[in-house]
């Protein structure tokens, strides 16, 4: 999941190729923002022509006067005059307030009633089309009375839906989990793919960790290439997971974990229950059960293992990988495959059970959190779509249950203790910063993972029983800006390619959350 070094390079650029006396030539020319993508492991440039909404509305300003075609403007003068434009065109109501953007600097909210709104998110077009935007958004629409009207919904409320809806508002952790789940957008719905690397690693053959990646890259390529046979796609949304990469030994320590544990503290009362969260293409669950079947067959005997996938398609995978062996069809009466959300589950389970989550945290969704700097005050986000699919984000201090009870729950548990986020520090010197010129009067974001939490308390209610086995990343590169913030990539060519905000319409970006 790891994405290549890249950086990011913003060139401005006149299309029409002029530096002087054209700066005023014709209102029907417009400058064009470029962003200039160098990859550092392959030193391949591909550069993308973007239109900037900011240049646009500037030049809609210059232009609406009569074009002077005795002026001669020298490049420096075109920058003076960039500059004034951008503060003549500065809103200075009342209503306006600057609101904290580290993932998206130089933006302004506006706040009414308590409501602030932050600046436009575009839609991330198809990259198939060659035409992804890259928009400024110094001058956000005013969206407030649409926010007033627009119903508010859950991802729950949306799983029939076979597209996005338009003109309603919903917490950003709706946004996400109906960008990962919904069954007929989301992107583990419709656009993952898992690689497999055909046969397992000979690890003692390979020397360093350098050769290991040569072999991955390989076998990556002999992958997609095997599927580009089948079917052409360069935006296809391929990944990896530790238990397909260092398959079966992964699933051989699981289980060999699951074993020794259940020999100790519940054979021979009860049998092995093992539940797995989101089981991918199959592939842990059957080298857990050649495991045990191989090593302990008095335990296999009494072993029974259910999955619990959100995922149609990948559920239908699994089922297949059960049969498609002689070997793995050996395991079919030991498995249940159950298709539904871990968030829907209703049948308590009093058996001890153990419960594998194996790189399932991350993503799950967050909500987005932003303090005041003068009342540390907690404001929640929420994601407007408006009539045209465009999304906006507002911050709102009337927090839904589920997050003020996480920043209850949270204050508590870490009573004396320090934690990262956004008030740490001497609370001076926050409200010195915040009182600098174009100071923004909200923090930087972040997100808190409540439903991780969600989660924790299905286990309690549902399987009291339970011990919970799990594993996932401590850390992700390429983040987009905040504390606790998730890693936001699209794959585009073979190449994974970050994305800044979370609010992308595009769902073959994947949100990816760290904890």
């Amino acid at each position: 999941m790891k994405s290549c070094e890249h950086e990011v390079i913003f060139e401005y650029q006149d299309v029409r190729g002029v530096a002087g006396a054209s700066w005023c030539a014709t209102a029907k020319a417009s400058p064009r923002l470029q962003i200039v993508h160098t990859f550092s492991n392959t030193g391949t440039i591909a550069t993308v022509p973007m239109d900037s909404l900011m240049i646009n509305q500037i030049f809609r300003q210059l232009f609406a006067h009569r074009p002077c075609t005795a002026c001669a403007h020298t490049v420096k003068s075109q920058r003076r005059l960039v500059g004034s434009a951008c503060r003549r065109q500065s809103p200075s109501s009342s209503k306006l307030t600057t609101s904290a953007h580290t993932a998206w600097p130089h933006k302004q909210g506006f706040s009414t009633n308590g409501i602030i709104q932050e600046p436009p998110r575009r839609k991330e077009t198809s990259v198939s089309e060659s035409s992804w935007q890259q928009r400024t958004d110094h001058f956000p629409l005013d969206k407030v009375e649409d926010y007033k009207k627009y119903p508010m919904v859950t991802a729950n409320q949306l799983r029939t839906r076979k597209e996005r809806p338009r003109r309603v508002k919903m917490l950003m952790r709706d946004f996400i989990e109906d960008s990962l789940y919904n069954p007929s957008y989301g992107y583990f719905s419709r656009q993952a793919v898992i690689f497999t690397p055909g046969e397992p690693f000979d690890f003692t053959k390979l020397p360093d960790e350098a050769a290991f990646h040569a072999e991955l890259g390989t076998r990556y390529t002999e992958f997609e290439d095997k599927l580009d046979e089948k079917e052409y796609d360069e935006t296809r949304q391929l990944w990896h997971t530790p238990t397909e990469l260092f398959r079966p030994y992964y699933g051989e320590a699981i289980a060999r974990h699951l074993v020794s544990n259940y020999k100790l503290s519940l054979y021979p009362y009860h049998d092995l229950l093992i539940y797995e969260m989101g089981a991918g293409n199959g592939t842990l669950m059957l080298n857990i059960l050649d495991y045990i079947r191989d090593a302990d067959p008095e335990v296999y005997a009494r072993t029974k293992f259910r999955v619990i996938e959100v995922s149609t398609a990948l559920a239908s995978l699994q089922t297949q990988q059960l049969q498609r062996t002689i070997a793995s069809r050996g395991h079919a009466d030991k498995v249940t495959i159950i298709n539904k959300s871990i968030f829907d589950w209703d049948t308590y389970i009093s058996s001890p059970v153990f419960f594998l989550a194996m790189e399932v945290f991350d993503n799950f969704a967050h909500d987005l959190i932003r303090y005041d700097h003068q009342t540390e005050q907690p404001l929640q986000g929420v994601v407007l779509i408006d009539a045209e699919g465009e999304f906006y984000e507002f911050d709102t201090p009337e927090l839904d249950p589920v997050a003020a009870r996480f920043l209850r729950v949270r204050q508590a548990a870490c009573a004396g203790r320090p934690f990262d986020y956004p008030l740490r520090g001497a609370r001076a010197l926050r409200k010195l910063k915040s009182k600098l010129p174009f100071a923004y009067n909200l923090s930087q974001p972040e997100y808190i993972p409540t439903r991780l939490m969600n989660f924790f308390d299905v286990l309690r209610e549902y399987f009291p029983n339970h011990k919970l086995v799990t594993s996932d990343f401590h850390a992700l590169p390429d983040a987009v800006e905040g504390i606790n913030s998730p890693v936001v990539q699209t794959r585009y060519k073979r190449r994974m390619v970050p994305v800044r905000t979370p609010l992308v319409s595009d769902t073959r970006s994947v949100i990816v959350s760290v904890h």
